[in-house]
Parts: structure tokens; sequence; C-alpha cells
């Protein structure tokens, strides 16, 4: 009897066991996929809630330290960051021994034309600290004018030594071993001679340097910042770069005038501010280390930073995981076959057809990128990355080709929708500049190019392409100032460039003929596109006042792809007597310019560029417009952009 009771228990125990780890996921299932949304960062991880926002409040307080060191209340990011906060398996699958090149291993920041990626390894202690160096370096692009590579790396460096905490912050000590030597900057400084400061602040760091020398160039240019920002020495800093950049005063006389001494003296000072911060004996703490650091309050705290969560699905996870791999050579193509692996059926993904279609671009691609993008707007026609990929394919379609740029309208109404979305994507006002060229609105691609430069001030192809608009509009002599800059530019690509349309322009300006099309060059020193028409074009508002909103659903077709009549825009102002609409989306306005009557077509009325009306109408009659079209004969042509008055 009691060997039956004992079986009993026996089987009971293992049945409610049974039940029990029934219950329980199993070991090898993935972690759940997260989005952590704040005001300036959003981050996905797979690492749990906790450190998800632990990450969070950390980016949230160096883009604040950043502003405060640059006394600047509002930052610019005019390239977005996605953040990807992983455990240590996922993060392993996007590095090779620990480590991209030389970055350290808790994380790195890939930079990229669309958007740039941070990565972390959460399972590090604070991860945030390896991407330090480069996320100064990013922010610098878009909120600081153009400089010398001391200051840059200096700050960067400068700007490494951050440590915080919920509630308080620790800047301007060693940042610690230097990726270029196994000696901290203290060290570098203190075992030998140091470069003359003219040397450094004239001193470009390339592979041709020895190491020797590149250790120097870092470990003075991080105590010079050093001695300059702990000195509330930021306006000098200013003045300096204005005499010997945009004056082109001589150095010497520069550091003189900006800092009230001569080079020598302000590398006395230099040295001399290091050795009051350097140990009495052998074997003390690092000038500037953690121990004679003293914590300050941060600039944010964790009840500062609004935080609100949301689940995502593990392929939207995946596939981003995937558009990280495809932009390192080493893990690139087996990036692209998880990609079209959730392209496919059944996963059918919307991010992997998007990330595909960009790595197509890329390639030059472009047919097959339309395709991957037409399917992923069939699943979410309203994800705004989509539509910036749309425009960027019909604009690299257009400088790889040297044809104009198909689908024109909707491609800038696209961009305006973008902009909406992120008012500080720069490149985004930088194809929006270069479309109104070709659609012959010189005055509204001025102030789009001219944002694009405030939001991207380092950024010289945006001011090679100011220089582009100015002469489609005829401004020779703005144009060949810019043009006479750019053309001292270190990219040779770009330098090229701006040497060729100034003799074009030469040539057009006296006999009247166009400036012709520059060939195209690398990503990121491709020359514009200038435009076609001679004719004067038509006035058009700021983009706040003259774009048509974009529809907020409108999914992709083949029709809006289709190239324009050839032929040269043109400029008109008459009266539109009517418009007919009988075949829509089709639309033929009737406009007649003194003795002449033209019939003009558009192929989507809901996708013409409209100024002053919120949107067309088919029953415009007797309007006073002025238009801007391809002619594709002596009295008809197709439209490319329509204003009412």
């Amino acid at each position: 009897m009691m060997s039956r009771i004992h079986i009993s228990i026996a089987a009971l125990s293992i049945l409610l066991l049974f039940r029990v780890f029934a219950g329980l996921p199993a070991f090898a299932a993935e972690p759940p996929w997260t989005e952590i949304h704040a005001q300036h960062f959003s981050i996905i991880t797979n690492a749990g809630e906790k450190r998800g926002r632990e990450a969070t409040l950390r980016l949230e307080q160096m883009r604040a330290v950043f502003g405060s060191l640059l006394m600047r209340r509002r930052l610019n990011v005019p390239v977005p960051f996605t953040v990807l906060a992983l455990t240590r398996d996922k993060y392993a699958q996007l590095v090779r021994s620990g480590e991209i090149g030389s970055t350290p291993r808790a994380g790195f920041l890939l930079p990229g034309e669309d958007q740039n990626y941070i990565v972390l390894n959460v399972a590090e202690e604070e991860p945030w600290r390896a991407i330090a160096h480069d996320f100064a370096r990013a922010l610098l692009d878009g909120n600081y004018p153009p400089t010398q590579p001391w200051f840059d790396e200096g700050f960067a460096e400068y700007f490494s030594s951050l440590r915080l905490s919920d509630k308080h912050m620790e800047l301007g000590g060693d940042p610690g071993l230097a990726g270029f030597s196994a000696k901290t900057l203290t060290e570098i400084l203190a075992s030998g001679a140091w470069l003359p400061l003219p040397e450094l602040f004239t001193m470009v760091p390339d592979a041709s340097r020895s190491q020797e020398d590149s250790s120097r160039f870092y470990a003075e240019s991080w105590i010079v910042i050093q001695y300059l920002l702990n000195g509330h020495k930021l306006q000098e800093i200013g003045t300096y770069f204005d005499l010997v950049q945009n004056q082109k005063i001589p150095l010497e006389q520069a550091l003189a005038k900006a800092f009230g001494m001569s080079p020598a003296q302000l590398e006395k000072t230099i040295k001399e501010h290091f050795q009051s911060l350097a140990p009495s004996r052998v074997g003390s703490p690092s000038p500037g280390s953690r121990a004679e650091l003293s914590p300050s309050p941060t600039p944010v705290g964790p009840d500062d930073v609004g935080m609100s969560v949301t689940q995502i699905p593990d392929a939207d996870g995946r596939a981003l995981l995937g558009d990280v791999m495809t932009r390192t050579p080493e893990h690139g193509e087996k990036g692209l076959q998880e990609l079209q692996a959730l392209a496919a059926e059944p996963a059918d993904n919307e991010i992997a057809h998007r990330v595909l279609a960009w790595a197509k671009i890329q390639d030059k691609k472009f047919d097959s990128a339309d395709e991957e993008l037409a399917k992923a707007a069939e699943l979410n026609p309203r994800d705004h990355w989509l539509r910036y990929y749309l425009a960027f394919l019909k604009y690299r379609r257009a400088q790889s080709t040297g044809e104009p740029i198909r689908g024109l309208a909707n491609m800038m109404q696209d961009l305006v929708a973008v902009l909406d979305w992120y008012p500080e994507f720069a490149e985004a006002y930088n194809m929006l500049a270069m479309a109104r060229v070709e659609g012959g609105g010189m005055n509204s691609a001025l102030e789009a190019i001219r944002q694009a430069i405030q939001l991207s001030p380092r950024n010289e192809q945006y001011v090679f392409n100011l220089g582009v608009v100015y002469a489609s509009g005829k401004k020779w002599d703005a144009a060949r100032e810019i043009f006479e800059r750019v053309k001292n530019s270190s990219n040779p690509q770009l330098a090229a460039a701006a040497r060729s349309q100034l003799q074009e322009m030469q040539f057009a300006q006296k006999y009247g003929i166009p400036v012709q099309r520059p060939p195209s060059g690398s990503s990121k020193a491709t020359a514009a596109k200038d435009a076609e028409s001679s004719q004067q074009p038509a006035r058009q508002e700021p983009l706040e006042q003259n774009e048509e909103k974009a529809e907020t659903e409108r999914p992709t077709t083949k029709a809006e792809h289709t190239a324009p009549a050839p032929g040269a825009i043109q400029f008109v102002k008459g009266k539109l007597v009517s418009v007919d609409c009988s075949q829509p989306p089709v639309a033929v306005l009737t406009v007649v310019s003194g003795s002449k009557t033209l019939k003009l077509r558009t192929p989507d009325f809901k996708s013409l560029t409209v100024i002053g009306a919120d949107t067309f109408s088919c029953t415009w009659e007797n309007r006073r417009v002025s238009i801007n079209y391809r002619a594709s004969g002596k009295t008809g042509g197709d439209l490319v952009s329509v204003e009412v008055q």
C-alpha cells in the first residue's frame, strides 16, 4: 500500500513539473523586440525594456551635454540616427572579432547618407562611451562651421571622456586608451617634445604620418581643447576660424588677434596648463583622471526624459540587423541573404523590401529598386522612409543617366512629406532644391538649398549645389563666387566639377547657351544636375507656403515613373480658360497667352505641383496662372507646375 502511495506522489510530482515547464517559454526562444521613443531618439532593442531605457537616457544626456559645450539650445541632426541596443549574441553577429576596424567592442557608429546607425552591446557596462567620439563628430557636422582637423579631433577626444549616471556626469579627464596608441593621451604628452602650435593647427592626420606624429596630434589637440573650453574661450575659437578661414588672415596673425597672444605665448600657456594638472610624482593619477574630477549635475535626468514603449515584430528587428550587415563589407552578403528571406513569402516584410531597395540604388540597379519599393508601398504606404527612398531613387537615376527626373511632381510631394516628418533632414532639402531647379522654380530652389546648408554647414556638395542654383537663374556673379570657393576643395571630384562649371558658365554667359550638366561622381561628391531652361522661372513662395501637402497614403505605380516629353522647361503666364478632367486622373488645361492657345497635360492631377491653392481643381476657369511645362510641340506640352493667382 505504501509503495503505491509513493508511486502516485512521484507521478503527481512529475505531472506538476511537466505542467510548470510546459508553461515556460523555450530556452532557445528569441527575446522580443521593443522600440523606446524619447524626444530625440528612438531605440530598438532586444535586451529588455530596462536596458533600453537606460541607453535612451544616456544618449539624450550626451546630446544635451554636447549642446551645453557649444552653448546651443537647439541642435541640428541633419542625418537621422537609428539606434540598436542589442544583447551580446545579436551584437556579435554584426562585428568581426568583436570590432569593426578599430571600433571599440562595446559599440560603434556606422555613418550613412540616409541614416547613421548607432549599435550598442548593452551587455557591456557603459557601451555608449564607445561611440562618444564618433557621436561628437556627427553632431559637429550639423552644428559648427567647417574647422581645422585639430579642433574636430580634439573636441571629440574631450567629449569621449564623458561619464554619466542618472543625475551626475564627469567631463574633461583623459578619455583613456587611444585607438592609435597603447598610451593614454596624458602619457603621450608627458613622454617627449610637442608639435609646434602652428604645425599642429595646420596638420592633417593621414596614413602618411608616423604613428608618433599622429599620436601627438590627437593628444595635443585634446589638451588644447581642454584648455580652451575650461577657460570659456569658445567665442575666441570662433573668431580665430573666421579670421583664418573666411578672411584668409595668416595663422600667426589670426591667433594673435583672436587670443591676444602670439603662437609661442599660446603654446607656452597650454603647456603650463598641462603641467598644472600633471602629477607631482611618478605613480600619481593622470592629469584630469577620474580621481581628480568632481562630478557635476547632468543637463537632463530621468525625470526630464519622457519615454514610450511599443513592441515591434521580430521580422522588423531582424530586417534592421540585416540593414546594418549590408553596410559592412565583412557581413554584406549575409545581410542581403537575410533580407531576401524576410522579403519573400510568407514574411514579406516591408522594412526588408525598402532596405533591399536602398542597397540596389547604391549598385545603380534602379529598376530592381523600383520593384522593391513598390512591394514595400503595398505593405505600408504610410512609411516616411519609403517616401524618402522613392525620391532618392528618382534623384540618383537622373544623376546616373543624365536624363530629366522622372515623376518630378511626385518626388517633390514625397520630399515635402518627409520634411514634415523630419524637418532637419538636410539631404531631403538638397534633393528638393535640385528638383525645383529642374521644375523652373529658382527662388524656391534657393530657399531649399540654403536650408540644407544651414542644417549641414560642412557639406561641400550642398555649397556646390547652391552655385548650380545660382547659375540656373543666371546669377553669374553669385555662382562664380561659390565655384571659386569649391574649386579649392580637398575633395578632388568636387573641385574638378567646380572648375568645369566655371569654364562652362563663362561660355554660357558669353553666348547664352545653358550650362551643361557635369558628370556624376561618387556618392559624396556627385555634381548636381543643372537646369536646362533659359526662360525666366516662375515666382515661388517659401516652402511652408508653396507646396501642396502630400497625400498620407499614395501607392507607388509605374505610371509615375513615365518620363516627361523631351524638351526644355518653359514658362508662361496667361489665362486658364478651362480644365478637361474627362479621363481622370489625366487633366488637360487650356491656357491662353497673348495670341497663343496651349493645351497642357498632366498624367495625374492629384500629383501635380500646385502653388497658390490647396489642391488642384477640375472646375477652374478664367483664372490667371503662371505655368512651367515641357514643350512637346508648338501648342502642347506636359505640365511641371501651376501657380494660380
